[in-house]
């Protein structure tokens, strides 16, 4: 765990070090998942390095980086942070789960972070496959997409594994459409009518991606 800051060289080689091995940011450095979600409003990666989060806000012109991870004590997390204040962009934390039922308070919350962030705004977690997919979908659903559309952001193509128990987040967004989706709008049923307890009792992962998920590829 990351404990230290980035105002020497030690802090920072310490910070890089964290990032690249225990984070698996080595991984990143070579492979990433960005993708649009709304073209020129609203984008999707993992974690990037500070060097990607430069060039993806001069491609795109982001106002606001999203940290899915909430504030973590980890170097990636601090490269990241100061990489927005240098760049000179919005850097805004949420934490999402993203092997339980999406809570209640914290989708109202995103909705209103969502509303009165800057764009266009990138959203990472750490791998970009499962946390961002679950906000990506919400993105979709505030916008007057889909129940259908939402779960397109959460695919084998960025990583997502729906038989694992990140799978829950496309029970979630079932869970919408087999039970209100065009009868009550999405917002009013999260608020009203979802349950977690229910969406829980019906949700059950397999095995082997399960190891896949949590064993090889070590995700949050």
């Amino acid at each position: 765990m990351f404990a230290g800051d980035l105002t020497t060289p030690e802090g920072r080689r310490a910070a890089w070090i964290d990032s690249l091995f225990v984070d698996h940011a080595v991984f990143r450095t070579v492979w990433d998942n960005f993708r649009a979600v709304i073209p020129g409003r609203l984008y999707r990666c993992n974690h990037p390095t500070p060097a990607r989060l430069a060039a993806l806000t001069r491609r795109h012109h982001l106002r606001t980086l999203v940290n899915l991870r909430g504030h973590r004590r980890c170097g990636s997390d601090a490269l990241s942070r100061e990489a927005a204040g240098r760049i000179g962009i919005a850097h805004i934390d949420m934490a999402f789960e993203s092997r339980g039922a999406p809570h209640r308070d914290r989708i109202l919350r995103f909705h209103d972070l969502y509303r009165a962030m800057a764009f266009p705004a990138l959203m990472h977690c750490k791998s970009g496959a499962d946390r961002t997919g679950l906000a990506a979908g919400l993105a979709l659903l505030f916008e007057g997409g889909t129940s259908a559309d939402a779960l397109g952001q959460l695919s084998w193509r960025f990583g997502h594994f729906n038989r694992s128990p990140t799978g829950i987040l496309d029970a979630f967004f079932i869970h919408y459409a087999t039970l209100a989706e065009g009868r009550v709008p999405f917002l009013d049923w999260v608020r009203d009518d979802y349950d977690e307890n229910a969406l829980r009792a019906t949700f059950r992962a397999s095995g082997l991606s399960t190891f896949l998920n949590d064993r090889v590829l070590a995700r949050e």
